[in-house]
């Protein structure tokens, strides 16, 4: 069974940055596409940004690109999520999910029902 587990939340000021970490278990993460997402309260829950199971591509949702980076490090089994310039309508539950592995790597998948696992979230607030 794959476990996702996130860090690296929190509060911080508009213009300010955070980074997070997923670190994941129990699956072959190296054969796995990675995201992340986002849910503030009375919203649908938001594509961010998605890496290839190699980390040669990514995608990104329109509201965090030229701000947000992702990445990973297959030897550590964690991908990350680098936030810059941050804003306070970035304030919202993150959330890394895993796809299921595949012999070769494939484009980042945009919606949740392209993962098949889920961390428990962490928390980011942004203030004005």
């Amino acid at each position: 069974q794959v476990q996702l587990v996130e860090s690296g939340g929190g509060l911080v000021q508009a213009g300010g940055s955070l980074r997070l970490s997923c670190a994941a278990s129990g699956g072959t993460f190296s054969r796995s596409g990675m995201g992340w997402f986002r849910q503030a309260p009375g919203k649908e829950r938001e594509f961010v940004a998605g890496i290839s199971s190699s980390g040669r591509t990514t995608a990104y949702g329109d509201p965090v690109k030229g701000r947000f980076t992702i990445s990973r490090d297959n030897a550590k089994n964690t991908v990350y999520l680098q936030m810059n310039s941050l804003k306070p309508e970035d304030t919202a539950v993150y959330y890394c999910a895993a796809r299921l592995p595949t012999p070769i790597p494939t484009i980042p998948g945009r919606g949740p029902s392209d993962y098949k696992y889920w961390g428990q979230g962490t928390q980011v607030t942004v203030s004005s």
